[in-house]
């Protein structure tokens, strides 16, 4: 496992809510990841992680290649990848998404 890798399986193990996105949860430098993290909020989620992909190609790289997900952004829970904003948005209008985050 190369060290990017590793790296991004410690951040998902240990965070309970990871966002790997472009830009920042404060300035979001596309409209997905900036849906992402509205509906984030919506829920609730106040100490999410957020990890911008275009500060680093390693890691933009590495984690397609560790969820086998071609595109960004892209969300975990409790460690496990949940999809990116097509998913996100339809877990969350089916309130899937709040009951996954109900306990964190």
């Amino acid at each position: 496992m190369s060290d990017v890798q590793a790296w991004i399986k410690e951040t998902v193990s240990t965070n309970p809510v990871v966002l790997f996105m472009k830009g920042t949860a404060q300035f979001p430098q596309c409209g997905f990841s900036g849906r992402a993290v509205q509906i984030l909020k919506a829920c609730g989620v106040k100490n999410m992680v957020t990890v911008n992909v275009l500060e680093d190609a390693t890691v933009r790289q590495g984690i397609k290649e560790f969820s086998n997900w071609p595109t960004i952004p892209q969300l975990y829970i409790k460690g496990e990848f949940i999809g990116g904003s097509d998913i996100v948005g339809e877990m969350y209008e089916s309130g899937e998404l709040q009951t996954l985050l109900n306990d964190i």
